[in-house]
């Protein structure tokens, strides 16, 4: 008889034990006889604890989901619709307008996945169960509803089928706004275009293989205005791809490389941490603080907020320098041969190698994307901007960038405006306004109410600065800064629904581990932009725009 076992990887315990029984198969001296005819087949997903032997002495076959629109759409209307139940519906023009729609969306939250964070911030597992189930519905509603419900359509399967897979709230909304182009009462017009160009539209009424044939016409190659994304989506899906080759290259390269009187590995890391050991900045201590550093309020006997962030952001960083100092330190010693070479100093001997910073700083640091040499250099404005604040007072505006923690400041900004006028803090949230400055060296003094923040970058769009608005990007150009933005707190304040709630994430990567907050740890706050008169913010949800503290560079 033939044994199947599936989905093997929900059973992470029972791995080992799996992997006994197939090395038993091979044992000679095994009292069961295998018969000829036998065959175990295993289902599972990927994985990294699914037994190796086991993959080495079996014949792998793989089922990837296909790639691209087209080919998503023929797996659809190829293996997920059945010819009779096509037919089978109460309102069958809406019906097949519809499932295409559904069809559709379904192939371009897959396909959204080749452009990373600016797709998705997290990469989901959506299958033809989704598609299955969502189909059902569908049928359902348009049989017993005498018109259709469009709201409890996209609710159901916008919210409920496709989004219950979705942990993170922006990619809800994305999710959200890229059903409401397909499935929006626009779409039983046979004139109805899913981009501006026209490639794409849902075809007129007619039989199943009508709509196959209409499919298999389709480019083969997505242009990312399908997506809604800008062209400059394809160049960072490129970079993706050329990051993913070079870091398989770093990975299996050899460590000794010197010849011909080159310098070898030792003396190339060696150099390396002397160096960043040499050049890197002394402790902060309160005793460098400033006359007006931190001055007790008479009337409230405290200390001003903002510097209550200044001391738990120069422990953290002392922390970080102090680790970051001392690793140095072993590290020489164990090039030298003083000291054993454990693990963690061998991980980030590889690492200096590879220019890249080592796990145990990035235990202690901030989240960064940056190669090692770009990270120090960094650190070092960190740590100045601190020292700066630290010996002179508060900044006229403050590079939140900058800051381990940068949600700590924005509270303490808001304690502070709620200690000045007596309000409740948990009824204060921002307002956001965009100046007419980009050099933070041009803000002679901090405003009245609030504080002014520099450093962020945008990305998926650009700020015109001409019409104050959200624009779209430059051909090539993938960031480019933002203005110097003031903060002003507000009592109950209502965002205006026509502005775009842009993200603020600490790096690129956007996603992070979701916290007590119901939030990734990668985000920071929303920010309030405007939008273009005509224009939608759901425009800019679908270019994936956002900002960024920091670039990766």
């Amino acid at each position: 008889d033939w044994v199947l076992l599936q989905n093997c990887h929900l059973a992470k315990s029972w791995m080992p034990d799996l992997e006994k029984i197939v090395e038993s198969f091979a044992d000679v001296n095994n009292e069961q006889k295998i018969d000829d005819s036998f065959r175990l087949w295993l289902t599972s997903m990927p994985c990294d604890y699914f037994p190796v032997s086991v993959l080495q002495s079996g014949v792998k076959v793989t089922n990837e989901p296909p790639k691209g629109l087209r080919a998503n759409m023929q797996r659809s209307y190829g293996n997920v619709i059945n010819e009779d139940e096509f037919e089978e519906c109460a309102k069958p023009a809406a019906f097949k307008k519809l499932m295409f729609g559904l069809c559709f969306f379904h192939a371009t939250i897959q396909e959204r996945k080749k452009f990373g964070p600016l797709g998705w911030n997290k990469m989901y597992e959506i299958n033809d169960s989704d598609l299955e189930t969502s189909m059902q519905v569908l049928r359902m509603f348009l049989d017993e509803q005498p018109t259709i419900p469009w709201d409890a359509l996209r609710y159901v399967i916008g919210q409920i089928n496709y989004g219950g897979r979705v942990t993170d709230d922006w990619d809800r909304r994305c999710l959200m706004s890229i059903l409401h182009r397909f499935f929006t009462p626009d779409i039983l017009d046979d004139a109805y275009q899913f981009s501006e160009s026209g490639t794409y539209k849902a075809p007129q009424e007619g039989a199943l293989d009508a709509y196959r044939d209409y499919i298999r016409r389709l480019p083969q190659t997505d242009d990312p205005e399908i997506f809604g994304m800008h062209e400059n989506a394809n160049i960072t899906f490129q970079q993706q791809e050329t990051e993913k080759i070079l870091n398989t290259v770093l990975s299996i390269q050899p460590r000794q490389v010197a010849t011909g009187g080159g310098k070898t590995s030792d003396e190339l890391v060696a150099e390396t941490a002397a160096d960043i050991e040499a050049k890197l900045p002394e402790l902060l201590s309160d005793e460098e603080a400033g006359e007006t550093t931190f001055v007790v309020d008479e009337s409230t006997g405290l200390v001003d907020s903002l510097a209550t962030v200044l001391q738990q952001e120069m422990e953290r960083f002392n922390k970080l320098l102090a680790v970051i100092r001392s690793t140095l330190v072993e590290l020489q010693r164990a090039i030298r041969g003083e000291v054993v070479m454990s693990m963690e100093l061998d991980k980030m001997y590889t690492n200096f190698l590879n220019n890249r910073v080592p796990e145990m700083w990035r235990k202690h640091a901030y989240p960064s994307l940056k190669p090692l040499a770009s990270w120090v250099a960094d650190l070092h404005q960190r740590v100045a901007m601190l020292r700066d604040w630290l010996r002179n007072g508060q900044p006229s505006s403050f590079w939140m960038s900058g800051f381990m923690y940068p949600q700590g400041f924005l509270t303490g900004s808001l304690q502070c405006y709620a200690r000045k006028y007596q309000a409740p803090i948990d009824k204060l949230s921002w307002r956001f306004r965009v100046l007419d400055v980009y050099d933070a060296k041009d803000i002679e003094a901090p405003p009245e109410d609030g504080v002014y923040v520099h450093g962020l970058h945008m990305v998926g769009a650009r700020w015109d600065p001409d019409t104050c608005t959200v624009t779209d990007s430059n051909l090539g150009e993938l960031s480019s800064p933002l203005p110097v933005v003031h903060f002003l707190p507000a009592i109950d304040h209502q965002r205006d629904a026509r502005e775009f709630e842009c993200p603020v994430y600490k790096t690129s990567t956007r996603a992070g581990v979701l916290s007590t907050t119901g939030q990734s740890t990668n985000f920071v706050l929303a920010v309030d932009l405007p939008c273009p008169k005509n224009v939608k913010p759901d425009y800019w949800v679908l270019k994936g725009a956002a900002l960024l503290c920091q670039l990766d560079d």
